[in-house]
């Protein structure tokens, strides 16, 4: 199947995303306090290479460089987060003006070249200081979160439209809290569940704030999903894939587009009484209307009942779950390749909330690359992975889902977290030695698509 650019409409959002603490660097430039990631990386054994983000891409000081590469890929938008800690060192108090003024800099060269602001304001970065007033465990930080959300859009309304309030909740509040192998790296079990109550609060709670600081704006929230199926139709396997499509997935669609969370999910979590009593009258809240839905997809899950293994796990009161390779390609983090299973969660979401408008806000693979004699770094399986992706995406179109936009994760090479630089997931290569960064045949590909160049 050949994917065109004119097979979507002419309105559809084209474009790249990154993270903060991912690619800027300057961890203690411009007043910028410590995140619970600055924390995190000086554990011993915490990052697989033993690698931070204190330099990561140097994006702070190349950022012109890096709003060119994008013009020079033809992306209409940029998705980027801005770093909490920037902006409040200590998660509250007046805005710092060298942060504020990075972001506002940043939003009008995009703007010079005609590359559109979206601007994620919670992508994994929480002060290490409400860190250690207990974090998203406490409910405080949502209404922290609020405040800082209100300070910058305040300040950025006139240069950015797009905002997106969190990135991936599941993540910060099952990998942080619950196996612990991200920040702020605690092991909490099935309490984590309140973190993420309290992520999502504090979405709700954004909202209306970011509203009013800027009435034109456009608001959603990105969430990170998996198609999820059972390894067979005994009864146990199905459990098994309704446990983790309930705890991945309904735990935070249902109480963002429906008011509601899933019963059987707080059963599971054994969490219904904490959530009765804390949680449930704050969903009207958390349910305040968005403009959008950001999806974020990479795999699928398939999955079998089993046994705990007895480690901490990111599934909290579902440890017995298993997953299941089914024989399908996987990228260099193991995770399957199913751009199928894209359409499946596309198809989730608009079943929960029909009309709402989805933009898949990130898409990528992770590969190892090598750099050829000539410079160029060639890297077919990142590109047909990109291309199989985006073909999902025109198929969403041709079915009437509501898609409309595309990020593909990432611009470029960076901090992959607990993997450190181990891992690739850019369309354009960096080299961490001299920070020289070159388009893959992934981004040219990506280019050549934008610009209506493919054969």
């Amino acid at each position: 199947m050949s994917v065109r650019r004119d097979d979507f409409p002419s309105s559809f959002t084209w474009g790249t995303a990154t993270a903060a603490y991912q690619i800027e660097g300057a961890v203690a430039e411009g007043g910028r306090g410590p995140s619970i990631w600055d924390a995190f990386v000086r554990r011993p054994g915490a990052i697989t290479d033993g690698t931070t983000g204190d330099v990561a891409d140097d994006h702070v000081h190349r950022v012109g460089e890096d709003v060119a590469l994008m013009a020079g890929l033809g992306v209409d938008a940029y998705r980027f987060s801005i770093s909490w800690p920037r902006i409040q060192p200590e998660g509250t108090g007046p805005a710092l003006r060298d942060g504020i003024g990075f972001y506002r800099a940043l939003a009008e060269r995009l703007l010079a070249v005609g590359v559109t602001p979206w601007a994620t304001l919670y992508h994994w970065d929480l002060p290490q200081a409400l860190e250690e007033r207990g974090g998203w465990l406490e409910r405080d930080t949502a209404h922290r979160f609020a405040e800082y959300a209100g300070l910058v859009v305040e300040e950025l309304a006139d240069v950015v439209p797009n905002w997106i309030t969190l990135n991936e909740p599941w993540c910060s509040a099952f990998l942080g809290y619950a196996s612990g192998v991200h920040a702020p790296g605690r092991r909490e079990g099935s309490r984590a569940a309140r973190a993420a109550h309290h992520l999502l609060l504090g979405h709700g709670l954004a909202v209306p704030v970011v509203r009013e600081a800027a009435p034109e704006a456009v608001v959603g929230i990105t969430l990170n999903l998996y198609s999820v199926r059972p390894a067979s139709d005994a009864a146990a396997d199905v459990d098994a894939a309704r446990r983790i499509d309930g705890l991945g997935n309904r735990l935070f669609l249902d109480p963002v587009l429906t008011g509601s969370y899933p019963e059987d999910v707080l059963d599971d979590l054994g969490e219904a009484p904490w959530f009765a009593e804390n949680a449930l009258a704050d969903l009207p809240t958390i349910a305040a209307p968005i403009d959008f839905l950001g999806v974020n997809y990479y795999s699928r899950h398939t999955t079998r009942a089993g046994e705990p293994d007895g480690r901490p796990s990111a599934n909290p009161g579902s440890e017995s779950v298993e997953f299941v390779e089914t024989g399908a390609p996987v990228t260099q983090m193991g995770w399957e390749i199913h751009p199928d299973g894209l359409l499946d969660v596309l198809e989730q979401a608009a079943a929960a909330a029909p009309g709402l408008p989805l933009v898949v806000t990130e898409n990528g693979s992770a590969y190892e690359d090598h750099v050829g004699d000539d410079g160029s770094v060639d890297d077919p399986e990142r590109l047909a992975y990109l291309r199989q992706h985006v073909e999902a995406c025109a198929e969403a179109v041709r079915r009437g889902l509501p898609l409309t936009g595309y990020f593909a994760w990432t611009l470029m090479d960076n901090f992959e977290w607990a993997w450190g630089h181990s891992r690739r997931f850019g369309l354009v290569h960096v080299d961490y030695e001299t920070q020289a960064r070159t388009p893959k045949s992934s981004g040219l590909w990506f280019r050549r698509f934008l610009r209506s160049e493919l054969d």
